[in-house]
Parts: structure tokens; C-alpha cells; sequence
């Protein structure tokens, strides 16, 4: 078994849960030992907008901390941020905190019914709206505060039935940034100036990347909206040198005509997630970024971000791979088929949530014996490698034969015309489910059905070959987070005849 990243400093409670021995008390004291150590570092920088220190960071959100105990809130209720990327929403979040409130971050694409859903079903007592006053009170920051305590609550992207709100403590998020440090690894002492491309919204953005930075005392720039040129003006102007994103962001970048006149010698950790990532694209990144440190991070919202990660050392020779689990976190497999090795991921650790928001029975389905049961079948080598295969519910299940869409979608796009690919199971009256494949073309390039076919006979066992192809010319539908919203397409996609 590789162990690769550092284990010190760390316990088993009575339940067996792995957790760091020394960790701030709660996030108010961690931002409030930082202020105190560098109140005049640069905190956030809004591209094209605002920045703001970190004195000027706390005061502020003192002051909003005031303001809402005068609108009523008190500690423990939930507060909604209905905000998009920029250093209003940074203050929000601290100033929810140093009231003692229970951040609630809303997916500003959700349309105006699953926002109310989100308000409705998490009890808000106030929302943060764009262009509204921020409130301000006498400041404030609550003392005392318990790592078991609820620190926000974030609602799944909602890709089946209605989005359900994870309950995320304190002890969650302090043991992600924690995490951060170690896996990847980030050094607590240096200049840390990170660029957040994704929505904050995001356990991703938020939770591995803007807090993080707050506690070395780092610079969190802000793209309020991605545009790719801005991207990467902004890791130059900005001194930028630690990136994470997804891999679709990666790839327009490198895609850009003037791409090599920009300078991103300073980059020097990267890391990516949230999707698959072609092996090819993983080479061209290694190329692009030649002083960073290259690393895969995955996990989900109710792992308060990252669960494995796979270091640099190991990111040209298993890419297929999500790499180890994080320090904290131990891996199982429920139910493993004998022959393939592939079971659901099960997770547990200090960074899982304590469940779903006034929803007892999809927490009890879920969480199960001090257990996460993912919804994600995986394989965990010898050596303790991940690699994700599909999700539970979109495996193909073809006349008995498992067809794992990862595995497929990794193959086919290795094609050089494939820029995007979606795999899913067509209903079909005798085997059950075939296999179904829809492709976008790279720009400026075309394929065809029967080259897709045949490019993946050389690649992939017969059963596993598309017998439905659809050349798709929109980008493929994704959530905030960069995964493809499969049930969107289904219900776009004419698959016509078999091709077999």
C-alpha cells in the first residue's frame, strides 16, 4: 500500500473515524488568528473590481456579522447567499460565520423555483441578494464556537429530484483545508495566490480553495465571470501560482491561439476535478505548466470536497486514476463484483457531512454505519489507487454484461476529433440496455458515427463498443460543478438506428 502524503497528528474517536489532532477551534478562529497575524496582507482581489486585506476582510464582516443580529438572526440559523463570485459573496460568507449563522450557498443557475426550494427548504431567515445593501450593524464575531457546530449547508447540484442540503460542520471544513495542505502539498508559509474560476457556490471553490488560502494568509482572485482570456491575463497580472479547476476550463485554455504568449512560469501547483480528464489532456498540462506540481482531487459535496488525490508524481502514469485517499479518509467497496473488482465507493472520515438537511430518510439510505455510500462504483488497487469507473445509476446494464460509461467515455475520447463525450444506456427490447454514445466534435474538425466505432473496436471488448452514435454540434450540458448533466440529454437525444 502507497502512502503518500503525511500521517502525522492524527486519531481514531470511538468510532473508528480518523481526525487531526490539532485543528483551530472553528472557522471565526481561524480567520481571526489570521487577521491578527497579517491584518494588511492582501486578502481578496475581485478581477476588474475590489480587493480588500485582511483587517479590512474582518472588519467588514463584522460589521455584516452586526447587521444581521440586528435583521433578528440569531446563532444557529440559516442565512442564504444568493450572490455570484466576487468579494460581496467572501464577505458574506465570513460575516454568516462571525454571526454564528449557518451558511446557506445558493447555485445562482438554479432557476427562480429551485432557488425558493433551496430558501424554503433550509428555513433562511436571510437572503443575500445582488445589488442589495449588505447589512451592517455594530461589529460583532461570536466566541465559542464548537468544530461540531453547522457552519453552512450546501445543496447538491439536484441532477435526479429536488437538491438536498448537506450539513457541513465546522470540524468539515477545517479538515479539508487541513487536507489541502498535506495531499497536494501546499506550503503553510509561502505567498499562496490562488485564481477561483468555478462558482464559490462550490464545495470546490470554496472549501479547497478560498479557505485554504485565508488560513496561510494567502490572495483569493476572483473571476466574477469566466472568460477564458481573462483566465489567463489574470494568472499573469495577479502573480498567480496555485490553480484548480475543471478539466473543461484546462482545455479552452490550452486551446487559445495566443495561449504560449502568456507567461504561467510561476504556477506551481495545479490541480483538477469534477470530471474525467483525458490522458492526453493531463500531457498537454504537464507541458503547459512545467514548474507546477500536477494533482487529480476527487470527491463530493458531501465530503466537503476532496476524498483521494492523486500527487504529481503519479499524474502521467495513472491517469485514469483519482488517486489515494486523503489522510483522514478511509475507503471500502460495497457489494464488489467478484470478477471486475468494481463496487460502490464507500467513504468515511472527518470531512464527511453529518447528513441532508430535514431529509431523515435519504440520510439514513446514504449514511450508513458510519459510513458514505457514494453512488459511485470504483475499483481500489492493491496499492490503493481509485479509479472511478461510473456512477451506480448510469451503469449500463447490457443483457447482462456491466458497461461502465467512464471506462467508454475515457476511450473515445482519446479520438483527436473528440472534444466532449457522453455515454449512456439505450432501452432496448431484448438486451436491456445498449450503448450509446454522443460526441462533440473538437472545433474545426468532424468525425463520423463509423469512425467512432471503429476507433473504439481498437480500444475497447466488443460489448463495451457503442451501437448508438450521435454527433452532437452544442456543448454537452454541465452542472456548476463541471459534470455532464446526463438526464438533460437523454431527454435531447434522437439515438435513430443502431450502427450494429
Amino acid at each position: 500500500m502507497i502512502r503518500p502524503f503525511d500521517y502525522t497528528g492524527i486519531t481514531r474517536d470511538a468510532q473508528g473515524v480518523a481526525r487531526y489532532d490539532v485543528l483551530p477551534p472553528s472557522l471565526v478562529e481561524m480567520l481571526r488568528q489570521r487577521v491578527a497575524a497579517t491584518p494588511g496582507a492582501e486578502a481578496i482581489v475581485e478581477v476588474g473590481g475590489e480587493r480588500a486585506t485582511y483587517g479590512q476582510l474582518w472588519d467588514a464582516a463584522a460589521r455584516i456579522a452586526g447587521g444581521l443580529r440586528a435583521e433578528g438572526v440569531k446563532p444557529g440559523d440559516r442565512v442564504a447567499i444568493q450572490l455570484g463570485n466576487g468579494l460581496a459573496w467572501c464577505l458574506a460568507f465570513w460575516g454568516i460565520q462571525l454571526a454564528g449563522a449557518v451558511a446557506v450557498p445558493v447555485n445562482t443557475r438554479f432557476s427562480p423555483a429551485e432557488a425558493a426550494y433551496v430558501i424554503s427548504d433550509s428555513g433562511a431567515r436571510y437572503s443575500f441578494l445582488p445589488n442589495a445593501p449588505m447589512p451592517d450593524g455594530a461589529p460583532f464575531a461570536i466566541e465559542n464556537v464548537a468544530r461540531t457546530e453547522l457552519a453552512a449547508i450546501f445543496y447538491t447540484s439536484g441532477t435526479t429530484g429536488f437538491p438536498k442540503g448537506a450539513m457541513t460542520t465546522h470540524e468539515n471544513f477545517l479538515s479539508i483545508i487541513e487536507s489541502r495542505f498535506r495531499i497536494v502539498p501546499l506550503p503553510r508559509a509561502a505567498a499562496l495566490r490562488t485564481l477561483i474560476s468555478v462558482p464559490l457556490f462550490h464545495v470546490t471553490a470554496c472549501n479547497a480553495q478560498f479557505l485554504p488560502t485565508c488560513q496561510t494568509g494567502g490572495t483569493v482572485v476572483i473571476l466574477p465571470t469566466f472568460d477564458v482570456q481573462t483566465f489567463l491575463r489574470s494568472i499573469v497580472a495577479e502573480g498567480v501560482n496555485q490553480l484548480t479547476s475543471v478539466p473543461a476550463i484546462y482545455w479552452l485554455a490550452l486551446n487559445q491561439p495566443n495561449f504560449a504568449s502568456f507567461d504561467l512560469s510561476q504556477v506551481r501547483w495545479l490541480s483538477y476535478g469534477g470530471a474525467p480528464m483525458a490522458p492526453e489532456l493531463v500531457g498537454r498540462i504537464l507541458t503547459a505548466f512545467p514548474n507546477a506540481r500536477v494533482g487529480n482531487g476527487f470527491g463530493l459535496t458531501e465530503t466537503s470536497s476532496v476524498s483521494t488525490f492523486l500527487p504529481h508524481e503519479y499524474a502521467r502514469e495513472r491517469p485514469d486514476s483519482v488517486g489515494f485517499a486523503i489522510p483522514i479518509v478511509d475507503l471500502d467497496l460495497f457489494e464488489p463484483d467478484p470478477e471486475s473488482g468494481v463496487g460502490e465507493l464507500l467513504i468515511r472520515g472527518a470531512n464527511v457531512v453529518k447528513g441532508y438537511w430535514n431529509k431523515p430518510e435519504a440520510t439514513a439510505e446514504t449514511f450508513v454505519n458510519g459510513w458514505l455510500h457514494t453512488g459511485d462504483m470504483a475499483r481500489i488497487s492493491q496499492d490503493g489507487f481509485v479509479q472511478i469507473v461510473d456512477r451506480k445509476k448510469d451503469m449500463i446494464n447490457r443483457g447482462g454484461e456491466n458497461v461502465y460509461c467512464v471506462e467508454v467515455e475515457n476511450a473515445l475520447a482519446a479520438h483527436p476529433a473528440v472534444f466532449e463525450v457522453a455515454v449512456l444506456g439505450v432501452p432496448d427490447t431484448m438486451m436491456g440496455e445498449k450503448v450509446g454514445a454522443v460526441i462533440v466534435p473538437q472545433p474545426g474538425m468532424t468525425v463520423t458515427p463509423a469512425e467512432i466505432v471503429s476507433f473504439a473496436r481498437d480500444h475497447l471488448a466488443d460489448f463495451k463498443v457503442p451501437q448508438f452514435v450521435v454527433i452532437h454540434p452544442e456543448p454537452l450540458p454541465r452542472n456548476p460543478g463541471g459534470k455532464i448533466l446526463k438526464p438533460a440529454i437523454r431527454k435531447q437525444v434522437a439515438w435513430g438506428n443502431p450502427l450494429r
